[in-house]
């Protein structure tokens, strides 16, 4: 038991000694996200100068109303985000709507979707002997 005491106290001693001496100890988590998902900037209407993030989107199968967490606020659909309006909520966006107009706010903004085009292939008739 001694034993398994003895390098928590030298990991204690070294980190005491770091910081006294003024070094910065700090370790990046691998699991943080990166900043830009986590700075949020500061918002003038409830909606960030950026245009705002929208980060999740619940569709309920049956009953209640759709919601989305935009900026890190959970907005239900038809209610009001500083001076915007949650109008419209599908899977992967959200529109607000406000007296400046309306915006559309993309989970994936950077993403664009295209149909894939695939060959039809017709059966081959068969031929009478």
């Amino acid at each position: 038991m001694a034993l398994s005491v003895k390098p928590a106290l030298l990991l204690m001693l070294c980190s005491t000694l770091a910081q006294a001496q003024g070094v910065a100890t700090s370790i990046n988590d691998p699991t943080r996200p990166p900043a830009t998902f986590v700075a949020t900037p500061t918002t003038v209407t409830g909606v960030t100068e950026a245009g705002g993030r929208l980060r999740s989107v619940k569709i309920p199968r049956r009953g209640g109303r759709p919601t989305a967490v935009i900026d890190g606020q959970v907005v239900r659909l038809g209610e009001k985000l500083g001076e915007a309006r949650l109008v419209r909520l599908t899977e992967t966006e959200a529109v607000l709507e406000s007296a400046a107009g309306r915006e559309t706010l993309r989970l994936t903004p950077d993403v664009i979707k295209k149909p894939v085009l695939t060959k039809v292939t017709r059966p081959r008739k068969k031929e009478m002997p």
